[in-house]
């Protein structure tokens, strides 16, 4: 694990690692308090997740959408026991899966409790997940620092991305950290008004 954490507070800890040739990031997240954790994300480099996982007490992987970049390590740590699940309209985009996650569902993280919050556009089932209690949102391709993932694949619906973005994202507290798929983090605060902007000029 990364000596500095990317994200700490009482009771949770969230390490960022950043894998494979797109430099996707993975995040684990701890509860300190039990040291139950999962991943968001087994985008690659499956050897190294997998000694995460079992320095970290990972017992599952939420996976934000099923873009080929963010799951080339799912396989492998289904093969070593640690479930995995994702969206059920995502779920045909991966090679095996073993739960399915509803919209606004709550996740148990030993005492931690991640929700989650579908976010389609830039897939169908694209999902973000929020840290009940703490200022955190992972985001998967949904939102980055600049504006909304990219829609321009088959899959990809525009409109919906910037609609749900506005209607589920940026109705929350605008001092939410934002932690991406790819890149640093932003706030939704920061983000928020240059909704308009990405619609003029639709990317």
């Amino acid at each position: 694990m990364p000596r500095r954490p990317h994200y700490e507070a009482t009771g949770v800890r969230v390490d960022k690692l950043v894998v494979g040739p797109f430099e996707n990031n993975v995040y684990v997240v701890r509860c300190t308090t039990s040291g139950d954790a999962v991943i968001v994300d087994a985008a690659n480099e499956h050897d190294l997740l997998l000694e995460v996982a079992r320095a970290s007490g990972v017992r599952r992987v939420l996976t934000t959408h099923g873009h080929w970049d963010h799951i080339q390590a799912v396989t492998a740590l289904r093969d070593a026991g640690i479930d995995v699940g994702i969206a059920e309209a995502d779920a045909a985009m991966l090679p095996g899966y073993d739960f399915v996650l509803p919209d606004d569902e709550v996740i148990e993280v030993g005492r931690l409790r991640l929700r989650t919050i579908h976010n389609p556009g830039h897939t169908p089932g694209s999902t973000s997940f929020r840290i009940e209690g703490h200022p955190v949102l992972f985001t998967g391709d949904t939102l980055f620092p600049g504006g909304p993932g990219n829609t321009r694949s088959p899959e990809g619906d525009f409109p919906r991305i910037l609609e749900s973005i506005d209607r589920r994202l940026f109705a929350l507290a605008g001092d939410l950290l934002v932690m991406p798929g790819h890149g640093l983090d932003t706030t939704l605060a920061h983000e928020r008004p240059y909704l308009q902007e990405w619609a003029d000029r639709g990317w």
